[in-house]
């Protein structure tokens, strides 16, 4: 018994290459217009469509070319023979879509660190073209030999991918940034020559941008690759000398906070392009030269193509689809070619390209006003999130390991980046240019506000006398309650008030606590939250509480919750569970009991 009909089967032999060519260009031009989106868009849609598009792309490919390699032509039939030929000429258009576009090389920065892997596939596939080009190779049909330019250009391409994955692995970055090993002067030559040596300091500062205010595009793209460079230092794990703090710091303490955050916008994204997409090897010399001579092979083939094709009996939907593909080939490079003419990095460096842009574009032009980031940050609520509803088919995602990964993201929500938050942050660089106060900033949790209430002794049991992924679960549970509870009485309306600015702040270290995990230090954290949220969603359900309309009425609930004591808390509930809920009720009231202005200062200045 056959599952698949005869007809069907037909249809299949027929157009399984010619789908799956199709079907691999179509995802290029996915990649191309929205691989580069995720820096500056944070829609779930946007993410799934590139990850599913990346995913996809070289699997289909790979089959494409496997399905030319197997693929044999009926010796009697001409037409058979010249079909398979002009198939044959897709190979090559496969390499190149395997090499993928500039705007996205790795999904994830794991990519970069299989590199080696990506090698080995590179050199398999490579010689799969090359076998199914000389499996049909006929002197006698141009076609052959017009397949060789687009050889030479879908190599390149994939070789390519390969490098600039291997040069964003950490490895690699870090070794970039290493200087030859210096042994210093000869101490045992100058003693026994006996002659007095003088070590020379280099004094020469490494400024070597303008740190007066921004008076154009220029300043905010030649400050922020400044930054970005020393940034790779730390990213990798080195460190930088003290000229190079001190002019990092020189950059951005006299800014507003506007220009500021405008200038660690540009910084952060030349890193994303340094980690995900060419750009190390786009916005050079020699990846100019590349992408020009590959726009000349491919425009060139084209011509040729269209000059001959006439001349062969060629089946037209297999014409139409060569066409398409060559097509296709040279828009993309052409769209590839603008975004590098156009782009932060060949306004900023030293690129051949740089001056005819910078003429060419004005300052106020709307590719230079461009959105460079997303400007919204992370939000995630541990009440709201206990209140909803579980996902429907609960039991096939956890069937598949997927339901936590799942209700993450679902419940994961983004909050605009107000102004007052912005100030919050300048007021703070102001404090931190000396090494010893980076230091006690960073060991502190609240202690600063605390000390200038006279409240650090009440309130140390949650902040240094507790881990910091306790002290932090504790006081978004407490934040939340006071918010939803002052909400009440009208007192959180205004968006850039505290009230809104504390509230902002606890539910974006919660989202960095359950969602962003490596950004904090490891601990117990994860298994804390979920404690926690078994223990809120058995309280809610207690209370016959759900939906989202229910949380002012359930922060009410967890606060008419008799408990006096932590003593009398931990009695109750033992070493069984690492829930904090209750623990986070406590804090609650006893920040309800102080005035109204201290309650959210304390929330506003301890995030």
């Amino acid at each position: 018994m056959e599952i698949f009909p005869e007809k069907l089967k037909k249809i299949w032999n027929v157009w399984e290459i010619r789908g799956l060519v199709l079907s691999s260009l179509s995802l290029q031009v996915i990649l191309i217009l929205f691989g580069s989106r995720r820096k500056t868009n944070r829609a779930i849609l946007i993410r799934v469509l590139v990850w599913c598009a990346y995913m996809s792309a070289d699997w289909v490919a790979t089959v494409c070319l496997s399905a030319l390699a197997t693929k044999d032509a009926d010796p009697e039939d001409n037409s058979s023979r010249s079909t398979n030929s002009l198939q044959a000429f897709w190979a090559p258009f496969l390499l190149l879509h395997l090499g993928g576009p500039d705007t996205i090389t790795a999904c994830s920065l794991e990519d970069n660190e299989l590199w080696l892997r990506h090698f080995l596939r590179f050199l398999v596939q490579v010689g799969v073209a090359i076998y199914v080009y000389l499996r049909t190779w006929n002197n006698s049909i141009l076609l052959t030999y017009l397949a060789i330019p687009v050889f030479i250009v879908g190599i390149i391409k994939y070789a390519e991918r390969t490098w600039v994955l291997r040069s964003s692995s950490n490895e690699r970055l870090k070794h970039s940034l290493l200087t030859d090993p210096d042994p210093g002067p000869d101490v045992a030559v100058i003693l026994e020559q006996n002659v007095q040596h003088r070590l020379k300091k280099d004094t020469k500062l490494a400024m070597v941008v303008p740190d007066e205010d921004i008076k154009s595009e220029k300043d905010y793209l030649v400050q922020g690759n400044f930054l970005f460079k020393r940034f790779l230092y730390l990213y990798t794990g080195l460190i930088l000398g003290f000229y190079e703090r001190n002019d990092s710091y020189s950059i951005i303490h006299n800014k507003s906070p506007e220009d500021a955050f405008k200038i660690v916008a540009v910084e952060l994204g030349f890193m994303y392009d340094k980690l995900y997409t060419k750009a190390s090897l786009v916005y050079s010399c020699l990846g100019l030269f590349i992408r020009c001579i590959s726009l000349c092979l491919l425009s060139f083939t084209l011509y040729a193509f269209a000059a001959i094709i006439d001349k062969h009996p060629y089946q037209k939907i297999d014409i139409m689809i060569t066409y398409s593909v060559l097509v296709g080939a040279i828009v993309l490079e052409v769209y590839a070619f603008i975004l590098l003419i156009f782009s932060d990095w060949t306004k900023a460096g030293h690129n051949p390209l740089r001056s005819a842009t910078c003429k060419s574009c004005p300052p106020h032009s709307l590719l230079n006003s461009r959105k460079r980031w997303s400007a919204v940050m992370g939000q995630h609520d541990l009440l709201s999130v206990c209140l909803k509803n579980g996902a429907k088919c609960i039991r096939v995602h956890k069937f598949f390991g997927i339901h936590e990964k799942l209700e993450k993201f679902n419940y994961k929500t983004s909050a605009e980046i107000q102004r007052m938050l912005k100030e919050k942050c300048d007021k703070i660089k102001d404090d931190i240019y000396f090494a010893s106060s980076c230091k006690e900033l960073l060991a502190q949790r609240g202690d600063y506000v605390l000390e200038k209430w006279k409240l650090l002794d009440e309130f140390s049991w949650c902040t240094v006398d507790v881990e910091f992924d306790h002290s932090l679960l504790l006081w978004h549970i407490a934040t939340s309650i006071c918010y939803y509870n002052d909400s009440i009485k009208g007192t959180t309306k205004n968006a850039n008030s505290r009230y809104e600015i504390s509230k902002c702040l606890s539910d974006y270290m919660l989202y960095v606590l359950v969602i962003r995990q490596t950004m904090l230090p490891k601990g117990i954290g994860e298994i804390r939250y979920r404690d926690t949220c078994a223990e809120a969603r058995r309280f809610f359900k207690q209370k016959e509480l759900s939906s989202d309309n229910a949380i002012k009425g359930a922060c009410r609930k967890l606060l008419e919750v008799d408990v006096s004591s932590l003593q009398l808390l931990e009695d109750i509930k033992g070493d069984r569970s690492q829930s904090v809920l209750f623990s986070g009720c406590i804090l609650a009231k006893k920040l309800e009991n102080l005035e109204m202005e201290m309650e959210f200062e304390i929330g506003y200045e301890k995030k």
